[in-house]
């Protein structure tokens, strides 16, 4: 059951654009989860179709660990194009990621999305974030068996471009500091 007023989403973070909106009392069928389990993919009885809801707006009885991690599509545009000119250096632990801006509509801009698998700790986690201006900071330490990784889209309001890979700099390659 929803808790408080929340807002249900495209993806698993609030970096993901707005859907629908839940309101306290409603309920929820809990079809899956992210992998950490702090977003769960819902079934609202208010809506005809199914989006993501961080789980800790929701009261929850059972353990959500028995779901299905679940990766959902993201609705596709094609009004404006990808980011092109996309690139990215390190800076210690941090990815610094540059790109052209995409001209878009004062009424349709919503940003660019980066969805990042970065090193913290050791472990590779997914780390979705949402930019207005053609430069992130990404946080990505060294240390992780897997490489860490990128993907960047253009936001309007409607959806999501296709996705630009980010060339991301091995920690190997980051300068050294004084």
């Amino acid at each position: 059951m929803v808790q408080v007023m929340s807002n249900c989403r495209f993806g698993p973070g609030a970096a993901y654009l707005h859907e629908w909106t839940l309101y306290p009392r409603e309920r929820v069928r809990i079809l899956h989860r992210n992998e950490t389990g702090t977003w769960v993919y819902v079934d609202p009885n208010s809506y005809m179709d199914y989006c993501w809801v961080n789980a800790s707006l929701l009261e929850i009885t059972g353990d959500i660990f028995i779901l299905d991690v679940y990766e959902s599509s993201l609705p596709f545009s094609t009004l404006y194009p990808p980011p092109q000119g996309v690139h990215a250096e390190r800076e210690g632990d941090q990815v610094v990621v540059s790109w052209r801006p995409v001209w878009m509509t004062e009424d349709d801009y919503r940003g660019y999305l980066i969805e990042a698998w970065v090193c913290q700790g050791g472990e590779l986690v997914f780390s979705p974030t949402r930019w207005d201006q053609n430069l992130a900071f990404i946080p990505d330490e060294a240390g992780c068996a897997e490489p860490s990784h990128g993907r960047l889209y253009t936001v309007e309001k409607h959806g999501y471009t296709r996705w630009v890979a980010i060339p991301w700099p091995d920690p190997a390659a980051a300068a050294p500091s004084d």
